[in-house]
């Protein structure tokens, strides 16, 4: 067996989503879920297809981030294993949720726009992810300060009240 690690090729403020699902299915599906959680919605999503032709397949609304979506699938390379890129403006927690409950989906390793490693796995048979690198370690604990900037970021971005 051998482990590499992919780096997540992306513009620095891009959000995406890393997955698993289990069917060819889930490029149909999470694309009607995402349009439907959020009209209008800028993405792109790849596939890595396991078994049969084993092409990545695809699906979004904007052509940058299909192509996003694509380049890094094709990097991964790991069966069942799915990626979505969110255009400028769109975020993991307005979509989450309704990506997680698609039927196919088998688990989500991150939602992020930190610089990501993906830790991949290679055999005889093929490739699996085994985990994700997401961000930086931390630097300290959070101090009053730090707690101040958290919760006035939070309303300043419509998330808090």
């Amino acid at each position: 067996m051998e482990l590499t690690t992919v780096t997540i090729d992306k513009p620095e403020t891009i959000n995406f989503i890393l997955g698993q699902s289990h069917f060819v299915k889930t490029v149909e599906d999470v694309h009607e879920a995402l349009v439907t959680a959020v009209p209008g919605i800028k993405f792109g999503l790849a596939f890595c297809e396991a078994s049969g032709k084993r092409v990545v397949r695809w699906t979004g609304t904007d052509d940058a981030m299909i192509e996003l979506a694509q380049l890094n699938a094709s990097a991964i390379g790991a069966g069942h294993s799915f990626i979505i890129f969110l255009g400028d403006g769109f975020f993991p927690i307005n979509v989450l949720r309704v990506v997680k409950n698609v039927p196919e989906v088998v688990t989500i390793f991150c939602a992020t726009a930190n610089p990501t490693e993906v830790i991949v796995a290679e055999t005889a048979q093929g490739r699996g992810i085994l985990g994700v690198i997401d961000g930086g370690k931390p630097t300290g604990i959070e101090g009053k300060e730090d707690i101040a900037w958290r919760k006035s970021f939070l309303r300043q971005i419509g998330y808090k009240m």
